[in-house]
């Protein structure tokens, strides 16, 4: 998705607010004591979601901005109808969260609403609805959890992982595949020769054009890129981010060591990683939303 002035996340109702008690009526009782319920209790105000902070942080980059018009935007894509979608937008307004636009399909998959809408990012809790966006070429993540911890700052940090992220599986197929020679002798050879760009390169170029308008230390946004490679595999990636013109804040080259402490002290308010083995060691500590993208999300054949 291009960047058109306006960075534009679209968000399911599940990842803005915890429907956790509806959903498992829905899943136990079917949809009809789901709607009942809702519409019930559409005046019980939701409370925020592991997506919450992320959204509240992103639309208060709109007060810091220097013209009238707003530099984001977030999206409602729900699988509500709208009739039971009031409940949702009631705690929109009681938490005074600046959204006002949204699609409710009764039950179908949204995700054929995120270009009509201009989204760059599609964050949900529903994993078959982010599949279905990512295999149509759109940025989209499965959050998978958070933390309650109060923010240490305003400002919004997000943490990526690399390959299958920013980047394509390209090396991370021959390290699956090959092993972890194969990989870096690969990348010492190929360090010259940019990454081809995975699902979020289009998501981090629009951070970046949010950032750009403000200065480095007064930036509302920081990014850092999370990686299991170490030397000399680093040097392919910083080719390749100076190639597509893109700065990140911070860049950690691990070597395989856990990410979560690192995560941890970089102050993430989310990280994305195509390995959900990654994400749930970062669960108890921060928001983490699951990429299955690429070589490591594939479903192997059952050998016989």
């Amino acid at each position: 998705m291009e960047f058109s002035g306006k960075l534009v996340i679209a968000v399911s109702s599940r990842a803005l607010f915890n429907l956790d008690e509806s959903h498992h009526i829905f899943e136990t009782q079917g949809k009809q004591a789901y709607c009942t319920y809702q519409v019930e209790h559409e005046e019980d105000i939701l409370e925020p979601g592991f997506g919450y902070e992320l959204v509240r942080k992103l639309l208060a980059i709109n007060k810091l901005a220097s013209s009238s018009k707003p530099l984001v935007e977030v999206i409602l894509l729900s699988q509500n109808s709208a009739d039971t979608g009031l409940r949702i937008f009631n705690s929109i307004d009681h938490f005074k969260l600046n959204i006002t636009r949204a699609a409710f399909t009764s039950g179908m998959t949204p995700y054929c609403y995120i270009p009509a809408f201009g989204a760059h990012l599609f964050l949900s809790a529903n994993a078959d609805d982010v599949a279905n966006a990512l295999a149509a070429k759109y940025a989209a993540a499965t959050i998978l959890s958070g933390t309650q911890r109060k923010a240490a700052s305003e400002q919004l940090r997000i943490a990526f992982d690399g390959d299958a992220v920013l980047f394509s599986d390209q090396s991370e197929r021959i390290y699956q595949e090959q092993g972890l020679a194969a990989f870096t002798e690969n990348e010492k050879v190929s360090a010259k020769i940019p990454l081809p760009g995975g699902p979020f390169k289009g998501f981090l170029e629009a951070l970046q054009s949010i950032q750009a308008q403000f200065s480095e230390d007064d930036s509302p946004i920081r990014t850092a890129l999370v990686t299991a490679r170490s030397a000399p595999a680093h040097e392919r990636v910083v080719r390749t981010l100076r190639k597509w013109g893109i700065r990140i804040d911070e860049a950690l080259f691990l070597g395989g060591m856990p990410k979560q402490e690192f995560l941890k002290a970089f102050g993430a308010d989310i990280f994305f990683d195509d390995q959900k083995g990654h994400c749930e060691d970062a669960a108890p500590h921060i928001s983490t939303a699951h990429v299955p993208h690429g070589v490591t999300n594939q479903v192997k054949p059952e050998s016989e």
